[in-house]
């Protein structure tokens, strides 16, 4: 009994651990780091450079962690009674499950577009490209405090209450 409550515990945190380099990453990027970059540097070539050096070296940490937290997810999922499935609306836990996994799915699909087709671009990057960018990264932060926020309700709602 106890070797189940260490893995699961091993678990939770390798979930939690995913979760702050994805979106603790994102929000310091995008809160702090890139406004700093261009208010020291300006919009030179160097500042590009440096922001697409970041960008670059985040986005493999943004991977390794895309695929952790699928991982530890489905295991922390399945260990609870109140779960019916993916993609399930049949009680509060497996609805609030249900639009965190959209959301992830959301911020997945930002990521990858950001990351696999804007930053491919053949030359530099044009204005409204860059703009482009800029409104991607706030929209995955904004979703990635969202599937936190439904992370506190998932654990509210899928705690089963005492008889």
């Amino acid at each position: 009994m106890l070797t189940k409550q260490i893995v699961f515990a091993i678990v939770t945190f390798l979930h939690d651990l995913f979760t702050v380099v994805w979106i603790g990453g994102l929000i310091t990027l995008g809160i702090t780091v890139m406004p700093s970059i261009k208010k020291v540097l300006g919009m030179g070539p160097q500042t590009k450079k440096l922001m697409d050096a970041i960008q670059k070296r985040l986005s493999v940490l943004v991977y390794v962690s895309i695929v952790g937290l699928l991982l530890t997810g489905l295991l922390q999922a399945r260990r609870n009674p109140m779960f019916q499935g993916l993609f399930s609306f049949g009680n509060p836990y497996s609805t609030v499950l249900t639009l965190k996994h959209i959301l992830v799915l959301a911020m997945i699909a930002v990521a990858l577009y950001r990351s696999l087709v804007l930053g491919r671009r053949n030359g530099p990057p044009t204005p409204s490209q860059e703009k482009l960018s800029a409104g991607l990264l706030f929209l995955n932060v904004i979703l990635g405090v969202a599937i936190l926020l439904l992370s506190g309700f998932s654990v509210a709602f899928g705690t089963v209450p005492p008889a």
